[in-house]
C-alpha cells in the first residue's frame, strides 16, 4: 500500500478534526459550524476559499505550480451533513446533539478531503487547478444540485468531478469502482384514496378505501415482475398506510406512501406511468377517487466509463489490483448523481471494515450506514487522502500531455 508519507504523518491531527465534526453533527443546509471549521483550516493552509454556494457549501481552490494558468481543473467532492437520528454510541466523540448523528460517515469524507488539502497546500506538483468541493445537504436536501444552481461548474470550470463514500463490510485497504449505474434514483409517492365513510356493519352504505388500497399495493408489484425487463432493476416499496380511527367505522380515505428506486430514467418513467394508471383505474373500478403524487428526488448515480477506469488505475497503483474490486450497485441514493449528469466522473467506495475499529462505548448494533451504532474508521484517512491526491495529480498530468 503506497500511502503518502506526509499524509500519514498528519493523519492523527485530521482524525481529531473528524471526531470534532462527529461530536457536533449538523443537518442539511445547517452545516454552519462544519463549514466554518473547513474554511478555517483551508485558510490556515493558504488555500483560497469560496463560501455560501448551496447555502453552506465551501470550495477550496488549489492552483498548481503554473498558478492555474493552463485552465485545466478537476473537482474532488466530500459531503458534510449528518442524519436526523439518535446516536447509540457513548464514546468520547459521540454526538452532543440529541437527534442528530453522523451515521453515514460524512465526517470522515470531509476529513479525508481535508487531509488531501493539507498535502496540496505544500505539494503542488501539477499544472492546473484542483477544486475541493465540501458539499452540504446530501441526505435528502440535494446540496449538489443547489451548488450547481449557484454556479459551481461555471465559477470553477473542471473537466471531471469525482466522489467517494466509505463502505462498511469490505475489508479495509480495499476500493471499489465500476462504470455505469452504481446507485439508484430515489423517488417518493403519495396516493390518497377517497371513498365514502360508513358504519362498519353496513359497508354497502359507503365506499371502503381499505380494500382498494390492498389491491393497489399488490398490483404495484406486478409492475416490477411483469412490466419491466427482468434484467432491469427496480423497486416499489409501499412503506406507510394511514387510515381509520375506530374499529367500527369504514374510513373516508386511505393514504399510501413509499419509495421507488431504479438504475435508469427509462425504467423510472415506466414505473411512474404505470403506478398512476394502476392507482387511478383501481380507484375508478371501486367508485373511489384517487389523488396521485410522485416526487423525483435524486437521479441514478452513473459513472462514466473512461473516468471509472481512470480511477481504478489510480487505485491499483496505490493498493494493488487484488484490492480493487467491482463496485456492486446499491439501491441507495446519492445526490452526487446531479454532478455526474453535468460532468464526466466517477463515484467510488472505500472500505470501512467490519466495525472492529470502534472504541469502547460503541452501541450494540452493527457498524453499518444509517445505523445508530456506526462510526467512521479513522484508519482510512491516509488512504483516502492519498487516493484524492494521486487522482488529481494523475488527471492533470494526463490532461496536460
Amino acid at each position: 500500500m503506497k500511502v503518502i508519507d506526509s499524509i500519514a504523518t498528519q493523519a492523527a491531527g485530521i482524525a481529531a478534526l473528524r471526531r470534532e465534526i462527529h461530536a457536533h453533527p449538523e443537518l442539511c443546509f445547517e452545516e454552519v459550524r462544519t463549514a466554518d471549521l473547513v474554511a478555517a483550516k483551508l485558510t490556515e493552509w493558504g488555500i483560497p476559499v469560496h463560501r455560501g454556494m448551496g447555502t453552506t457549501g465551501v470550495v477550496g481552490i488549489v492552483h498548481g505550480r503554473d498558478g492555474g494558468a493552463s485552465g485545466r481543473g478537476v473537482g474532488l467532492r466530500a459531503d458534510m451533513d449528518a442524519l436526523p437520528m439518535q446516536e447509540f454510541n457513548t464514546f468520547e466523540h459521540a454526538s452532543q446533539h440529541a437527534g442528530k448523528m453522523h451515521a453515514c460517515g460524512h465526517d470522515g469524507h470531509t476529513a479525508m478531503l481535508l487531509a488531501a488539502a493539507q498535502h496540496f497546500a505544500k505539494h503542488r506538483d501539477f499544472d492546473g487547478t484542483v477544486y475541493l468541493i465540501f458539499q452540504p445537504a446530501e441526505e435528502g436536501g440535494g446540496g449538489a444540485r443547489e451548488m450547481m444552481k449557484d454556479g459551481l461548474f461555471e465559477q470553477f470550470p473542471m473537466e471531471a468531478v469525482f466522489g467517494m463514500h466509505n463502505w462498511p463490510g469490505l475489508p479495509t485497504g480495499t476500493f471499489a469502482v465500476s462504470p455505469g449505474p452504481v446507485m439508484a434514483s430515489t423517488s417518493e409517492f403519495k396516493i390518497t384514496i377517497r371513498g365514502k365513510g360508513s358504519h362498519a356493519a353496513m359497508p354497502h352504505m359507503g365506499i371502503d378505501p381499505v380494500p382498494v388500497a390492498c389491491q393497489m399495493v399488490q398490483a404495484f408489484q406486478n409492475i416490477i415482475s411483469r412490466n419491466k425487463k427482468p434484467v432491469d432493476a427496480g423497486v416499489i416499496s409501499v412503506t406507510m398506510i394511514h387510515t381509520g380511527e375506530a374499529t367500527n367505522v369504514v374510513p373516508d380515505s386511505c393514504e399510501l406512501q413509499g419509495t421507488v428506486r431504479t438504475f435508469t430514467i427509462e425504467v423510472l418513467d415506466m414505473i411512474e406511468r404505470r403506478m398512476k394508471q394502476v392507482a387511478e383505474h383501481t380507484c375508478a373500478a371501486h367508485e373511489a377517487v384517487c389523488e396521485f403524487e410522485f416526487m423525483r428526488n435524486y437521479p441514478p448515480t452513473v459513472n462514466t466509463p473512461a473516468e471509472a477506469e481512470f480511477a481504478r488505475q489510480v487505485m491499483i497503483d496505490i493498493v494493488g489490483e487484488e484490492h480493487v474490486v467491482k463496485q456492486e450497485p446499491t439501491m441507495g441514493g446519492e445526490d452526487f448523481a446531479f454532478m455526474l449528469q453535468a460532468k464526466p466522473g466517477a463515484y467510488c467506495f472505500i472500505a470501512n471494515g467490519d466495525g472492529t475499529h470502534r472504541e469502547m462505548g460503541h452501541g450494540g448494533g452493527p457498524c453499518t450506514l444509517h445505523n445508530p451504532s456506526y462510526d467512521f474508521n479513522d484508519d482510512l484517512i491516509p488512504l483516502g487522502a492519498t487516493y484524492w491526491v494521486r487522482l488529481a495529480e494523475t488527471w492533470l498530468q494526463r490532461a496536460s500531455a
